[in-house]
């Protein structure tokens, strides 16, 4: 089937050097977050697999003629599984000579990315990693919310909501139980049984921030704490993609939502 699917398109350019695979991340969101090596790697593209969250803006910098694939998963929504994506790369590259593999975000970041390299290599193919911009680090900088400050917090976790099973994973209680800045990736659909657990070792006034759409023209942000901001979100009708961000640092986001005396807290 896979083969088939080559076939059916004409090749830009026979590969007559070893094959490659380029694991590139594409960054948050905005086009013009990608780095100037993955920009030039794109503007030289003959077969690009591309996922979801990545902007069609990006897309237009590669050549016209470059076969470009969509092969995205959201929720529930999976274009391709991620044994036939590991497939598609090595068929293409041997097709093709070079594959670009665009990633949102950065590609070994809760990204698949290294079971993309890991399966490629085993098939004698050399793998490049171009890394991207994630949203764990983008996104509150774009907000102007610092993930430490000196005097408020010693560290900051990134974790996901979500395990290969669906459940809801261990190490948010263990993240709840910390002093670190939280930032929790693909956990929206899960937030009110995360400020529950948070609520458990925090107080009910630690705030707390959501952004859906990161850095996109469509972006949102609902400010709150962890005893309002799922209400808040509720109303605003937030959705998916979206990062949560949990802790003391969040009261310096520059909104008047936020008191005076949360500000006061971490000043």
């Amino acid at each position: 089937m896979l083969r088939r699917l080559i076939l059916k398109y004409n090749p830009v350019k026979k590969g007559t050097n070893r094959p490659n695979i380029i694991l590139l991340g594409a960054g948050p969101g905005d086009p013009e977050l990608i780095s100037v090596k993955g920009l030039k790697a794109l503007q030289g593209a003959r077969v690009i697999l591309y996922d979801a969250l990545v902007s069609e803006e990006l897309l237009k910098e590669a050549p016209k003629e470059c076969l470009k694939i969509y092969v995205g998963k959201r929720a529930n929504r999976h274009s391709y599984k991620q044994e036939e994506i590991n497939e598609m790369l090595v068929q293409f590259a041997y097709e093709y000579g070079e594959v670009i593999r665009l990633k949102g975000g950065d590609p070994f970041i809760f990204g698949r990315g290294h079971e993309e390299l890991t399966h490629a290599k085993k098939q004698g193919i050399e793998v490049e990693v171009i890394p991207g911009i994630s949203s764990c680090t983008a996104i509150p900088a774009l907000q102007q919310v610092p993930l430490t400050k000196r005097g408020v917090n010693e560290s900051f976790w990134v974790c996901t909501a979500s395990t290969r099973n669906g459940e809801l994973s261990g190490d948010i209680s263990l993240a709840a139980q910390s002093s670190a800045s939280i930032m929790v990736l693909m956990g929206i659909r899960k937030l009110e049984e995360i400020c529950s657990i948070f609520r458990m070792f925090r107080s009910r006034q630690t705030p707390v921030m959501i952004v859906q759409e990161g850095s996109w023209e469509k972006e949102k942000i609902v400010l709150g704490t962890l005893e309002d901001v799922a209400e808040k979100a509720r109303q605003a009708k937030i959705g998916t993609p979206g990062i949560i961000m949990i802790g003391e640092v969040v009261a310096l986001h520059p909104s008047h939502e936020l008191s005076s005396m949360a500000l006061a807290r971490v000043s």
